[in-house]
């Protein structure tokens, strides 16, 4: 039988608290990624167009990376909102995993258009094309293209960072190429207007095709560190040891510090050692204080603080 997901007022007020992060979580989450869906449908609809009448390559490689990050945006608008259900029975840890892999197979999915870009810009290489007619309306779409990528990736990377999100970070890395992308190709539609030289369109096709690679390795690279449970960044674990020894009082001293982050939350747990005359009930009640104070500088994070006492 299906298990319904718990209501927060049938959890203790933690689980409840962490549920309901959770929650705002995925709406924040799943409302940064309206824009870049948006504008990714119209551009690939704008870039195809200008294509067809144009029969740049160039154009062409720039309709395929924003086909390609419109099909990525749609997986991550399901895997965010499955990232953010909270823990059950067969996910103890939660199912922040989710996320991390949306990231590593957008950067396949990035790569593979890496690829066929590649594949589409040899051709007319080997062969390059007389004339293309329109291109002004090619310059114009390109650089309306960057600019409109420039907006939502800025405001994209600041939700992403507040966000602690690997897919609104692969997101925003990848509108981010974009905008180098569309420019360098408006750029070459320019020269090419001026020179005549047509041989510069697929040789922008294939400048494209780098950065695009480029852009799949960086994602790529931040998904295996979270897939293979990489620990927090250094700023990120040395703030949560000046959280610990701010409350020097409480305890004796402490040992094993483990971070790591799946999805958007941060795992974190240590041995905290405590006066041996201390009654257990009072150990846990003060090394709570830890754990609430951790919590404040990460709303999202699963604390596990692992009592002993003192030593001798």
């Amino acid at each position: 039988m299906q298990q319904t997901p718990p209501s927060t007022t049938d959890l203790p007020p933690r689980a409840s608290g962490r549920v309901a992060a959770l929650r705002d979580t995925a709406r924040t989450r799943v409302l940064a990624l309206r824009a870049p869906l948006v504008s990714n449908a119209l551009l690939v609809v704008a870039k195809l167009i200008v294509w067809a009448v144009s029969g740049s390559v160039s154009v062409l490689s720039e309709a395929a990376h924003s086909l390609a990050d419109l099909l990525v945006t749609t997986m991550q608008v399901v895997t965010v909102r499955l990232a953010s259900r909270p823990a059950d029975e067969n996910h103890a840890y939660g199912h922040g995993k989710f996320e991390n892999l949306s990231a590593a197979i957008e950067a396949l999915l990035i790569l593979a258009t890496g690829a066929f870009v590649v594949a589409q810009a040899i051709p007319h290489l080997i062969h390059p094309a007389a004339t293309f007619p329109r291109l002004d309306v090619g310059i114009a779409l390109m650089f309306g293209s960057a600019i409109v990528n420039i907006v939502v990736s800025s405001r994209l990377q600041s939700v992403a960072k507040h966000e602690q999100s690997p897919a609104l970070l692969a997101e925003a890395a990848q509108l981010r190429a974009d905008v180098i992308t569309a420019a360098g190709v408006g750029v070459g539609l320019l020269a090419i207007r001026l020179t005549g030289a047509t041989i510069i369109d697929p040789i922008v096709s294939l400048l494209v095709a780098g950065l695009i690679a480029k852009a799949a390795f960086d994602v790529s690279a931040r998904a295996f560190v979270d897939l293979t449970d990489g620990r927090l960044p250094p700023q990120d674990e040395a703030l949560i040891r000046e959280i610990i020894d701010e409350h020097r009082g409480i305890f004796v001293g402490y040992h094993k510090l483990r971070t790591r982050r799946s999805g958007g939350g941060e795992f974190i747990d240590f041995h905290l050692q405590m006066r041996g005359d201390m009654p257990l009930r009072d150990a846990h009640n003060e090394s709570d204080k830890i754990v609430v104070a951790i919590k404040q500088a990460f709303p999202r994070a699963h604390v596990l603080i692992h009592l002993e006492p003192e030593e001798g």
